[in-house]
């Protein structure tokens, strides 16, 4: 089934859709949602995103037009807007993940020295995981599972998160959010 472009899914009813959910009707909200949920995802594939920051993306678009609902100039053209943000984080998402390597072809690097940090650097960064752990086991135990999920390695796909924690997809980035904000008030009171 394909994705339907965005002009083909806007109308005057969208127009409707957007100034309902700007007023705070959910079920507006939820309808917008359903109609365009697929066109940013399917952007998030034109970019080739993984998986993880393809929902990041997905989420972010959705708070930028919660975030300015109330001042689309046209609501009919709602799609196109969501489209044009999700194009926008995409490429912010890509900026964020880009490398630089510098290297010289003229040089080959046959031994590298193996940097071991001295004692005192080990046991402050022993003292600091500590310390850490123990403001992540003063979160939620929900909490708790999702960051270990997030920080696993090799990551774990945002569906298997779903699946296990019973979170919609679209609610793993801002659970992760204010889970990482809880714990940042607890590291600094520690």
């Amino acid at each position: 089934m394909a994705v339907k472009a965005a002009d083909d899914l806007e109308s005057p009813d969208v127009a409707r859709l957007v100034r309902l959910a700007a007023d705070g009707d959910l079920q507006a909200w939820e309808r917008l949602v359903d109609q365009y949920a697929r066109l940013i995802w399917s952007i998030t594939g034109e970019y080739k995103l993984r998986e993880s920051d393809a929902a990041d993306v997905a989420q972010t678009t959705w708070l930028r037009l919660l975030e300015h609902i109330d001042r689309i100039e046209y609501p009919a053209r709602v799609g196109s807007w969501l489209a044009a943000t999700a194009r926008h984080e995409c490429l912010r998402s890509l900026a964020a993940h880009k490398k630089v390597v510098l290297s010289q072809d003229d040089i080959e690097l046959t031994a590298v020295d193996v940097y071991e940090a001295p004692v005192d650097e080990r046991l402050l960064a022993d003292e600091r995981a500590q310390t850490v752990r123990d403001a992540m086991s003063r979160l939620p135990g929900r909490w708790q599972r999702l960051l270990e999920m997030l920080m696993a390695d090799p990551p774990v796909a945002y569906a298997d998160i779903s699946d296990e924690l019973g979170l919609p997809v679209g609610s793993i980035g801002p659970t992760r959010q204010r889970s990482l904000a809880r714990l940042r008030v607890l590291l600094q009171a520690a």
